[in-house]
């Protein structure tokens, strides 16, 4: 069994549950992303779209070797930002530093047709105790600081997704009044 600790709680899982895919000699398609104004290509490399669609608000990477992601809203305090999920799906996620696994909703696995890798309990803020489905993310990114091969909760009753510490204990973060400021450790 191998530990995780996601949203305060520490769960076990059973190795050999997550899955990995190798596709090798067959060409993969380039994703663009409407709102955030960039694509990735087959080698997960991001391409700046910003001539063709300005006016996105979309916040590129700074000269300084940091990233900044545009806070679109606080909710209840906590900043909401885009997340793109598997290089082709941006959602709206609060950015929870004190939760310590990345949670993502219901719709957001569906949409994406993420895999069950297992199963952990979870004690939640509120002291309730849940069981929820892991599943396996291939990247997570936020304006270009990418994460990958990632396992994520899947919650079935929330509005929005969490990111958590797998993502931000990459790096020393600001959060300043319109943005976050990510710099690589």
């Amino acid at each position: 069994m191998k530990r995780y600790t996601w949203l305060g709680a520490t769960t076990a899982i059973a190795a050999g549950m997550s899955v990995v895919v190798t596709i090798l000699g067959i060409p993969t398609l380039t994703w663009a992303q409407d709102d955030a104004c960039y694509m990735i290509t087959p080698s997960g490399k991001r391409v700046s779209l910003g001539k063709l669609c300005r006016g996105s608000g979309t916040i590129q990477p700074a000269a300084g070797g940091f990233y900044q992601a545009r806070i679109k809203r606080r909710q209840g305090g906590t900043p909401v930002i885009d997340v793109t999920l598997n290089g082709r799906s941006t959602f709206e996620m609060l950015v929870d530093t004190g939760a310590s696994g990345t949670l993502v909703t219901r719709a957001m696995a569906q949409s994406l047709s993420i895999p069950i890798v297992g199963a952990g309990r979870f004690t939640l803020a509120d002291g309730r105790t849940i069981v929820m489905p892991v599943g396996r993310l291939n990247s997570l990114a936020v304006s270009g600081a990418t994460i990958r091969n990632v396992n994520v909760a899947i919650a079935s009753d929330l509005a929005e997704g969490l990111l958590g510490s797998d993502f931000l204990g990459n790096y020393d973060i600001k959060i300043k009044r319109d943005v976050i400021e990510f710099y690589p450790r």
